[in-house]
């Protein structure tokens, strides 16, 4: 590769990050709240509102079966509307939070629903208000698993954003796109693809490795 498709891999491996970071923030940011409320409202739970825990799940399962494409293209008048534009990086980040948020919170709910049961009754027995019991309980027994599960979303949504370089989304995969695929240069086809690899080799092996130390705690 020259030293101009170098440098404009790096600037692409720029925007992906940027895109991931700042949407994985947000999918953490409402994922957490949403994956709480889910667990507490169902039936058996700390609130017991099964009406809202059936609108809620509705909601979230209705954007989780949602292919990311089609997600991508219905959410453009959205997309407009908040960044003021559908094209580039920042208009990336609104269909992928909205996307990796719903998936993120499934996750994160059923490693809160695998914390036994028998802490949350005896933080109950010690008089626990719910807020302790999330906040000291729930949340750092089922942390190994919600970290696990951030993994897989992280993978999930590097993915996802070579997807979105199919509308001008900037990053890793609009360069493949652009300077691969339409100009027929199989050596930025490959370089991309490699990078790619890397980047979710390099999210899992970190992933995997705080999970173990959370783990031997």
């Amino acid at each position: 590769m020259s030293p101009q498709m170098l440098e404009r891999l790096g600037f692409a491996l720029l925007d992906t990050v940027t895109m991931v970071g700042i949407s994985a923030v947000i999918a953490v940011l409402a994922g957490i709240p949403l994956a709480v409320f889910l667990v507490l409202s169902a039936p058996g739970g700390l609130i017991r509102a099964p009406r809202a825990h059936s609108a809620l799940a509705a909601v979230v399962n209705g954007f989780r079966a949602a292919p990311f494409i089609v997600l991508l293209v219905a959410l453009l008048p959205f997309t407009r509307l908040v960044t003021g534009t559908t094209i580039g990086v920042w208009a990336a980040i609104v269909p992928l939070s909205i996307s990796a948020t719903p998936f993120f919170a499934r996750i994160a709910e059923v490693s809160l629903r695998e914390v036994d049961a028998g802490l949350i009754e005896a933080a109950q027995a010690m008089g626990c208000r719910r807020w302790h019991i999330v906040r000291h309980v729930l949340l750092p027994e089922a942390l190994p698993g919600i970290i696990g599960g951030f993994t897989i979303t992280l993978v999930s949504m590097i993915g996802a954003s070579a997807m979105a370089g199919a509308v001008g989304a900037g990053g890793l995969g609009d360069m493949a796109i652009r300077y691969g695929y339409q100009r027929f240069d199989t050596t930025v086809m490959i370089a991309v693809l490699v990078v790619l690899i890397a980047l979710v080799c390099l999210v899992q092996f970190a992933g995997d490795v705080t999970v173990r130390r959370l783990r031997a705690r």
